[in-house]
C-alpha cells in the first residue's frame, strides 16, 4: 500500500489509514492507481523491462534492487564488450549508448539514479530503500549526488587501469597511474567512512537504502582484478557485510560475473 494510505499506530505498527478499504479494492482487481496528492503508483501484474551488462557497477544495483524486492521484470544482457550498446536498435532506446535502460510500457528511462528511484516510487516496495520522510530521502539524494564525483570514478579508475587497458590494449599496467589512482581512492574511501557511515548501519542511516547499492556496487568492482579495496578498512568492511546480509542472494547473483573475471584472472597467474 502506498505510504500516503498507511497511518501510524502509536506503538509503531500499521494500520490501513482512512482510504485503506479503497486502496485493497483497488488492488484485488489489479487496478492502477494514482493520486495527485501522492506520487507512489502500486502497480501490480505488470512487469518492467531492463537493459543491463552486470559488469557495469550501476547495472549491478538496478539488479540487485529487482531480484531484492522481487519487482517483475525481464533482463535483456547487452554485452559492452561486444559493442551491443552501439547498435541502431539500442540506440534508439538510449542515444547516449550507455546501460541500464528501463522500459516500463511506453515510458523509457536511463541512468542508474533516477531508474532506482523511479522504482522504489512506482513500486510498493519496503519504504527504507528511497524513504518518504522528507530529511532522511535527503540524506539518500545527498550521497547519491556525491558519489558520482566521488565514489564511481575514483573506483572504477582502478579497475580501468587494472583490468579494461590491459585486456583492450594489450598493455602492461601503468603503475604509476594506478599509484595515483588508489590514492586518490583512498581519500574516497576516507570520506565514506568520515562524512557517511559514522555511527550508523549503513550510508544514510540505520536501514539499507538504494544509496548503499549503488556504492557497494562500484567498490566490489576492483575485485574484477583480485585487489580488495576495503581489506584494510574494518568499518568499511562491517557495511559491506550488513549490505550482503540485507540483500542475499541477489548479492552473489548480481556479482557473478565480476567474480567470473576475477578468477580468470587469477587463473592466469
Amino acid at each position: 500500500m502506498p505510504e500516503c494510505l498507511r497511518r501510524e499506530s502509536p506503538v509503531g505498527g500499521r494500520r490501513r489509514g482512512p482510504f485503506g478499504t479503497l486502496w485493497y479494492r483497488l488492488v484485488r482487481c489489479g487496478t492502477v492507481w494514482s493520486s495527485t496528492c501522492c506520487s507512489r503508483v502500486a502497480v501490480y501484474r505488470r512487469e518492467v523491462e531492463v537493459y543491463l551488462d552486470l559488469l557495469s557497477q550501476p547495472c549491478r544495483a538496478v539488479h540487485i534492487l529487482l531480484t531484492r524486492t522481487k519487482i517483475p521484470h525481464r533482463i535483456h544482457s547487452v554485452a559492452l564488450r561486444k559493442g551491443e550498446h552501439r547498435t541502431s536498435e539500442f540506440s534508439k532506446l538510449n542515444p547516449m549508448q550507455k546501460v541500464p535502460v528501463l522500459v516500463d510500457g511506453g515510458f523509457i528511462l536511463t541512468e542508474s539514479d533516477a531508474i532506482l528511484k523511479y522504482l522504489a516510487t512506482t513500486f510498493d516496495i519496503p519504504e527504507h530503500w528511497y524513504p518518504w520522510q522528507p530529511e532522511r530521502r535527503a540524506r539518500v539524494d545527498e550521497y547519491m549526488a556525491w558519489h558520482h564525483s566521488n565514489t564511481r570514478p575514483h573506483a572504477a579508475k582502478v579497475f580501468i587501469l587494472e583490468v579494461l587497458l590491459p585486456a583492450q590494449l594489450g598493455v602492461p599496467v601503468d603503475q604509476r597511474r594506478l599509484d595515483r589512482a588508489l590514492s586518490d581512492l583512498d581519500v574516497t574511501l576516507e570520506r565514506l567512512e568520515s562524512m557517511f557511515l559514522q555511527r550508523q548501519a549503513f550510508l544514510c542511516g540505520d536501514d539499507i537504502t538504494v544509496a548503499d547499492l549503488l556504492a557497494v556496487c562500484e567498490l566490489m568492482q576492483p575485485l574484477g582484478s583480485g585487489r580488495d579495496i576495503l581489506k584494510d578498512r574494518p568499518q568499511l568492511q562491517r557495511w559491506r557485510s550488513r549490505v550482503q546480509s540485507a540483500v542475499g542472494e541477489s548479492f552473489d547473483d548480481a556479482h557473478a560475473v565480476l567474480f567470473a573475471v576475477r578468477d580468470r584472472r587469477r587463473a592466469r597467474l
